[in-house]
């Protein structure tokens, strides 16, 4: 058990199973979402052992973020990665051939810079937000070869 627990609290329950410095790199993850969406909405999502993120647009909320621990680091996502402008290509995934999420990895030594975790996770809510046909366009003209100007 780590001393992040806090009676009735599912995020503290899911982070007491993992070391404390993991859970305090979760924790400070969680705060970098809930600064850059700060009307997301957070929930554990048990099944899968992470913490999810939705948006308030449909009844039941729009995925679009998740903060994942593991027992040697953590993940923080984005539902809609394929889609999000990364031109440095730090966002991983691509490898597992995942048809659209893309995240980031920290182990509990690293150093997390909070404006790239702020963006992306901007950027996948403002992508989240758009309609079917906003993300086909888009996806479609990330497939299109630039012009050769």
């Amino acid at each position: 058990m780590t001393s992040l627990d806090l009676p009735d609290d599912p995020v503290g329950e899911l982070l007491a199973f993992y070391p404390l410095p993991i859970a305090l790199l979760a924790q400070r993850l969680r705060a970098l979402v809930k600064r850059a969406v700060p009307q997301a909405i957070e929930r554990v999502r048990p099944g899968w052992r992470l913490i999810g993120y939705d948006l308030p647009l449909t009844r039941r909320g729009v995925y679009f973020a998740w903060v994942w621990p593991e027992p040697e680091h953590v993940h923080v996502g984005w539902q809609t990665g394929t889609l999000m402008s990364d031109p440095d290509r730090v966002l991983r995934g691509a490898h597992l051939r995942l048809k659209k999420v893309r995240y980031l990895t920290f182990a509990a030594t690293d150093h997390v810079t909070p404006r790239i975790v702020v963006d992306f996770t901007r950027d996948a809510a403002r992508i989240a937000s758009m309609s079917r046909g906003e993300r086909e366009l888009l996806a479609a003209a990330r497939r299109a070869p630039a012009s050769g100007r």
